[in-house]
């Protein structure tokens, strides 16, 4: 069962203000990594059963075997973005091992901090149905265009590739994988530099940034930062899956509308955001998405 949708145009964009609680409006002359510019394009997606893509500027996301509802949802084709041999890629189908291929330079990460935890409190609202997959919420569904949000000069989106990092870098090492941290980004190192990648779940940073957000996931304080959740814990702050129901004001680049029935949802790695109203204010509450017994 397909159903079409169109993800919108975004401009890619280089710089920001050095204040990272507001978004840093890139300007449409796009952001130059080693020389070029490098543009989010407008694609169209579909929402497939069984099968997950998104497209994902100048990378390749593969992974396998997973029984994770929000991971296996849908099939995203873009313009120059076609599964099975088009030039950027991204197969979602594991919450580990994922190798990621940007400009050539491949880099594996693992414990994706994109599949999210269920929130054991109850939904008074029923889901809304399509398919085999059913979308929970705790607030009403509430359209409203995503547009890329960025958190300053020094954070940068997946697939972000960088000659050299600052000396402000820390190394951190998880499940004997290791990556470098700076500022809310996390880094693996591919051929000729460093790779921005997903945060693995389970890394401990001593400090976030200032900019990051508060938020409430029952009744304990979590902050979001750059498409990244962070929980406090006794050595600072360590990364967690998003948990259903938490509520954000914006999305980063890297994320893309995907039409589900009659709903817009926008899909960021593994999770599906609710397009929502917040006391008069647009925001996206983490969806939970669990798909039919039978």
């Amino acid at each position: 069962m397909e159903s079409q949708a169109q993800r919108l145009r975004h401009g890619g964009g280089g710089g920001g203000g050095a204040a990272r609680s507001t978004a840093a409006a890139r300007p449409s002359g796009g952001r130059t990594i080693n020389g070029g510019a490098v543009r989010s394009q407008q694609r169209t997606s579909s929402f497939q059963q069984h099968n997950t893509s998104t497209a994902n500027r100048g990378s390749n996301i593969k992974t396998n075997n997973t029984k994770n509802s929000n991971s296996r949802l849908s099939e995203v084709k873009g313009n120059n973005n076609k599964i099975g041999g088009g030039h950027n890629s991204v197969n979602i189908d594991n919450s580990k091992n994922v190798n990621v291929n940007v400009s050539g330079n491949k880099v594996k990460t693992h414990n994706r901090s994109t599949v999210v935890r269920r929130n054991p409190r109850p939904y008074a609202r029923p889901p809304y149905h399509y398919g085999h997959y059913r979308f929970y919420s705790y607030h009403p569904y509430y359209y409203h265009p995503y547009r890329p949000f960025y958190w300053g000069p020094v954070w940068h989106p997946w697939g972000f590739f960088i000659a050299s990092l600052a000396t402000t870098a820390v190394i951190i090492s998880i499940e004997n994988q290791q990556y470098h941290y700076d500022q809310g980004v996390f880094y693996a190192q591919s051929n000729g530099g460093y790779t921005v990648v997903e945060a693995p779940a389970g890394a401990t940073v001593t400090t976030i940034p200032s900019g990051a957000e508060n938020v409430t996931v029952n009744e304990t304080n979590n902050y979001y930062y750059g498409g990244t959740y962070y929980e406090k814990s006794g050595d600072g702050y360590t990364v967690v899956p998003p948990t259903s129901g938490t509520v954000v004001t914006n999305l980063p680049e890297g994320a893309e509308e995907v039409k589900v029935g009659d709903q817009t949802y926008v899909k960021y790695g593994d999770t599906y955001y609710q397009p929502v109203q917040v006391d008069g204010k647009d925001k996206y509450e983490v969806a939970d998405v669990q798909e039919d017994d039978n």
